[in-house]
């Protein structure tokens, strides 16, 4: 049996610094995080707190400026197909089907190594697990905001990526639809077990769906202020949690933690 690292997403020391017409902007100050392999991790904070900054560094999509981020124990220093990102807004191809979105990021990581039968087939496998199959021939514009999210992530996990990052992916749906995509997402993250850094401005939706949720404080120089361990037993079925007493207590240790922060800045 695999030996699941313990320190498989390792943020050590990370400081971040932008250059901006008004001067030097200090978004991320002193923050080291550790993430086991398989784990969900969330990132919670009030805007302007550098959530989607780390993201983005763990993504490669920017460099620290100073610090170090690894993954599998090898240094990021740019974007790689061992890590695949969810955005909020779905970044579909409009000319591409369902089926071309994906096929494109299949193609792009496997082209080399693989025929096309076989890229054709993970490609059907990946919208099949985001229960798409009906939709391969539609189009971005013939299909509804939450099943163009479905094609992002099916997109996503086709790369089957060592860590998967989620930037707010549900945050432009309605209540419905979110909520039953972040049931969606529990099935897949338990059935890929990719290890999951994801940004949310839902605290209900964190609660949810991850293992710990990293609180960051206030930007500017913002860095994490608690980590708050979700131990709620997995699977986990929504409306029981409603009810529970424990869930009600880590929810409401968020709560607290964002609404201090919250009168701090007001």
């Amino acid at each position: 049996m695999e030996k699941i690292m313990e320190k498989f997403v390792q943020i050590e020391n990370v400081h971040m610094v932008f250059n901006t017409r008004g001067g030097r902007y200090v978004a991320l100050d002193n923050v080291s995080l550790n993430i086991r392999q398989g784990e969900f991790v969330s990132i919670i904070g009030h805007s302007g707190c550098g959530k989607s900054t780390l993201l983005n560094l763990v993504a490669g999509l920017f460099a620290p400026t100073s610090g170090v981020l690894l993954a599998n124990d090898r240094e990021i220093a740019g974007p790689g197909p061992d890590r695949a990102v969810v955005f909020q807004n779905h970044s579909l191809l409009p000319w591409l089907t369902c089926f071309g979105n994906v096929y494109l990021a299949v193609e792009r990581v496997f082209g080399d190594t693989e025929t096309r039968a076989d890229l054709k087939r993970r490609t059907r496998e990946a919208l099949a697990l985001v229960g798409l199959t009906h939709a391969e021939q539609k189009y971005p514009h013939e299909i509804s905001g939450g099943m163009k999210q479905r094609v992002g992530i099916a997109r996503a996990l086709s790369m089957q990526p060592k860590v998967l990052l989620l930037d707010e992916p549900l945050g432009a749906l309605d209540a419905l639809t979110r909520a039953n995509l972040q049931d969606e997402l529990m099935r897949l993250v338990a059935t890929v077990g990719s290890t999951t850094l994801m940004v949310t401005h839902d605290v209900d939706e964190a609660v949810l769906l991850s293992d710990r949720i990293v609180m960051m404080t206030n930007g500017p120089a913002a860095t994490i202020g608690e980590i708050l361990e979700i131990d709620l037993p997995r699977p986990r079925a929504r409306l029981e949690l409603v009810q529970d007493a424990h869930y009600l207590r880590l929810r409401g240790e968020v709560l607290k933690f964002l609404y201090a922060r919250e009168v701090k800045a007001a």
